[in-house]
């Protein structure tokens, strides 16, 4: 592997801490209900969009594609999860 790749592939794993990170931060304010619905109804929308984009990226490696398609399955739990519940009316 040269140093190319393993920059790549270390910025890509940045990248999928990060994007995890981001999901559990939304799931954990909303069980805490720190933060608005529509708030994280906006931030999951992104994230299910940008994980959509990193998953058709060309040449990325099977580990990461795999890591990226369970991200985007949790976030799309999550964005069910929002979609039942309801904003408390002190955030309305």
């Amino acid at each position: 592997m040269n140093n190319t790749s393993l920059k790549s592939s270390t910025t890509q794993g940045s990248i999928f801490q990060s994007l995890q990170a981001a999901i559990i931060h939304v799931d954990e304010s909303i069980t805490k209900q720190s933060i608005p619905l529509a708030a994280a109804r906006g931030i999951v929308y992104s994230l299910i969009e940008m994980l959509g984009a990193m998953m058709g990226t060309p040449n990325l490696p099977e580990h990461l594609l795999s890591g990226y398609q369970g991200l985007f399955e949790t976030a799309n739990e999550l964005e069910a999860k929002i979609q039942q519940l309801k904003e408390p009316h002190y955030l309305n």
